[in-house]
């Protein structure tokens, strides 16, 4: 059954419907499956943009989310990315590295193992030194992520919280919207040590308000 053109098509009895002006011319279950068509047409010629899990804007320049795969790389695209901060200690998987490449991103990897508590150990230092590009405006805009957004962004996006000078109710209640029931007492509790004096060169781009 054809449902584009001119062509008559076949009425719910089986006959063609004549004679009746465009809009009256197919039967109900006709004009449904033209519906349908059209809308997949439409769908077909636009792109879609779809953010990786967990995705949000941190401050200005800064983004964060989970993994992102090729269904979001048009979305990515649309941030005009110069960097992206890796958390996890595993390869690039080979299409992400090709889409950096392709669009002129840079790869910063700090890996981190995920561990289970009690045994989360997050290294300071790589934390510190994550933190150095997350800083420095050149590498902006920048998208942080690890596997699933919740923890190891987390720990990194409340470090640079707490370079903002932001309350400490406000740094776990953001890391709790996205770690929601895999929220960790040691994530919080490594945040809330964190010693931020040596890094208090805070550039003025950012929100520096305190909240």
């Amino acid at each position: 059954m054809k449902v584009d053109g001119g062509s008559d098509l076949l009425g719910e009895s089986g006959k063609l419907i004549e004679g009746l002006p465009e809009d009256y011319r197919y039967s109900a279950p006709a004009k449904v499956a033209i519906g349908e068509e059209r809308e997949r047409a439409r769908e077909g010629d636009e792109e879609l943009f779809v953010p990786p899990l967990n995705f949000a804007m941190v401050d200005n320049g800064i983004f964060r989310s989970g993994f992102p795969d090729s269904a979001n790389f048009t979305f990515l695209q649309s941030l005009s990315l110069r960097s992206i901060l890796y958390l996890c200690p595993e390869p690039y998987p080979e299409a992400n590295s090709d889409f950096l490449k392709d669009n002129g991103v840079q790869l910063f990897q700090f890996g981190i193992e995920m561990c289970k508590e009690p045994f989360v150990n997050i290294p300071e230092e790589t934390i510190r030194e994550a933190l150095k590009v997350l800083l420095d405006v050149r590498n902006h805009p920048i998208l942080i992520h690890c596997k699933r957004g919740k923890h190891r962004t987390g720990c990194l996006v409340g470090c640079l919280r707490k370079l903002q000078r932001w309350c400490l109710t406000s740094i776990f209640d953001e890391y709790q919207r996205f770690a929601a029931a895999k929220a960790r007492v040691s994530d919080q509790r490594f945040m809330e040590l964190f010693d931020t004096s040596s890094l208090k060169n805070l550039p003025s781009s950012f929100t520096c308000s305190s909240r």
